[in-house]
């Protein structure tokens, strides 16, 4: 089979580019970071009373602890959400029903963060103070979330099932196999990988994400004790305060960035693993 030299070459360009990009955002994380840990440390990261940055006082461990329980709230809602969405629109729902649904879903993963943020903060905030205060909490950030990656899970997912090979599908049809035993036995075990693929995906997604969450978290500098209390992610710090920090404080923030992007890295092989795992149990 004869290749296009300079398609081939294009992509590989691409693929290096991306690649060498990367490793400049992560220099560059690194040497803005540098100078906070030459004078405080790495320990000041976590043994420090608080997150008081005009005081010398750099504790981060509130603001890990609540990206970590946003983000992980978040995808625990919507991954198994995502899937059930995906199996309806695809083997249950009719095929005018299942056209219109895949377009909303495509039409809600395109709307902004803000709006999301918006939304939360005006309904689901409110909502939640009723029973309990003070609303703006970890479970808003996590509910917010999860609406706003769902619709790319259902659509990552709904791909996977598309990719199922069709002789599979021919042969479980000849067996007289009900749906549900088709959906369950041949077209999931075929498509876990991609479906953890597009999970994982979506994690760094919800890890990274700004606007919406800080507007419905609280944040508030603490350890959040459970998904009703405040908190602040590493996110919405840096947003809240590059702006009029200076000096060991704008350094104390790109080691956040610096744990988000490390955050990143570790969720993307860790899904890499898994993947990798699933596709050799299933050969």
């Amino acid at each position: 089979m004869r290749t296009n030299p300079i398609f081939s070459n294009a992509l590989l360009f691409g693929a290096w580019f991306s690649v060498g990009l990367l490793i400049l955002i992560a220099v560059f994380m690194v040497l803005r970071s540098w100078p906070f840990f030459d004078r405080e440390g790495l320990g000041a990261l976590w043994l420090d009373s608080n997150w008081f940055p005009t005081e010398g006082s750099f504790n981060l461990l509130p603001m890990v602890a609540g990206s970590l329980m946003v983000t992980l709230g978040a995808v625990l809602l919507a991954g198994p959400t995502g899937v059930i969405l995906a199996i309806f629109g695809r083997y249950y729902a009719p095929a005018r029903l299942a056209s219109v649904y895949r377009a909303l879903m495509e039409l809600l993963s395109g709307i902004p963060s803000v709006v999301y943020g918006f939304w939360g903060l005006l309904v689901l905030v409110p909502w939640i103070s009723s029973f309990a205060p003070p609303g703006a909490s970890i479970s808003a950030g996590i509910i917010v979330l999860a609406i706003m990656v769902l619709p790319l899970v259902v659509l990552t997912v709904d791909t996977s099932f598309e990719q199922t090979p069709k002789k599979w599908l021919v042969a479980a049809d000849a067996l007289a196999l009900q749906r549900w035993s088709k959906v369950w036995r041949i077209v999931l075990p075929a498509s876990l990988p991609s479906i953890l693929s597009g999970i994982t995906l979506q994690t760094g997604r919800a890890l990274g994400e700004t606007m919406a969450v800080l507007m419905v978290c609280g944040n508030i500098v603490q350890v959040p004790g459970s998904i009703f209390d405040p908190a602040r992610t590493l996110t919405a710090n840096i947003a809240l305060e590059m702006s009029y920090a200076s000096g060991l404080h704008v350094n104390a923030l790109f080691v956040s960035g610096l744990l988000l992007f490390i955050l990143t890295v570790v969720i993307v092989k860790f899904g890499g693993l898994i993947q990798e795992g699933t596709r050799r149990q299933g050969a």
